[in-house]
């Protein structure tokens, strides 16, 4: 019988990462399966964020292999890798605009780099892809000519959002994308997330440290620490886990009333 392929839009596989004689990451494996969103939770200086920059690429790691779309992305060529990357978005924690450019351009600035590297679209498309995805992020043209500097943390993340979404990518990688906001805006920004989730069918890895920001946005929950993936699968099956870091992801309320409300629903 027919039916969709399984294969995990990522999989990591015994990643090892030495740093400075440190090892980050010891026999870490991972997956992320197509249509879901994957919160990857941890503490600070666990190595989230360079887990991150190893799947997008960024930095290659010392032992294992990261598979992408079912392309191993440190064994292939950068054409290759340049191709694959115009199927997926990122948003650093920071948001990594540039300081000297409008939102405007700071928006354009992938669908830019496509061309330099001979995509074919015009000055007309790329102007109708950066304003629509600024007003998806709720930004206004008015917003647009306004440099990082003369708007709020809560507009800067929006923006970047926008960047990264303005190819519209199968795959969203966010690096804590609360980091910096306030409970309001976290949970204003998480709920335009889950928005533009059903607008776009993107599948999702985030990566925080954040439980009660992303408890209602997560589908698999995994918990990085001790230089590897501790617990994989749903909040209940991840609360469940009997390790002292785990437990006290789950001291937070809002964590234990999601729980209590999945648990409650199917009964």
């Amino acid at each position: 019988m027919g039916g969709r392929s399984e294969e995990p839009v990522i999989r990591v596989e015994g990643l090892g990462t030495e740093i400075g004689g440190y090892w980050i990451h010891q026999n870490l494996d991972l997956e992320v399966r197509r249509d879901e969103i994957l919160a990857v939770m941890g503490a600070s200086g666990s190595g989230k964020s360079v887990l991150l920059r190893q799947i997008a690429g960024l930095m290659e790691p010392s032992r294992g292999r990261v598979l992408v779309m079912g392309q191993d992305i440190h064994r292939i060529s950068p054409a290759t890798l340049q191709g694959l990357r115009r199927k997926w978005g990122i948003l650093f924690q920071d948001g990594a605009l540039f300081s000297a450019f409008n939102l405007f351009d700071n928006v354009a600035f992938p669908l830019r780099e496509m061309i330099r590297y001979g995509a074919s679209l015009d000055a007309d498309t790329v102007n109708d892809l950066v304003w629509n995805a600024l007003a998806t992020v709720k930004l206004t043209p008015q917003d647009g000519y306004k440099t990082p500097g003369q708007i709020s943390d809560g507009m800067s993340k929006r923006a970047a959002l926008a960047r990264a979404l303005v190819m519209e990518p199968d795959l969203l990688l966010l690096d804590e994308p609360t980091a910096g906001l306030d409970p309001i805006l976290s949970r204003n920004f998480i709920d335009l997330l889950a928005d533009l989730r059903e607008e776009y069918g993107f599948t999702g890895l985030v990566i925080s440290h954040d439980l009660n920001a992303l408890a209602s946005f997560g589908d698999r929950f995994a918990v990085l620490a001790e230089k590897r993936i501790l617990a994989q699968g749903s909040l209940e099956e991840v609360a469940k886990v009997d390790h002292p870091f785990v437990r006290g992801l789950f001291t937070s309320t809002r964590g234990q009333q999601r729980v209590y409300r999945l648990s409650e629903s199917v009964h």
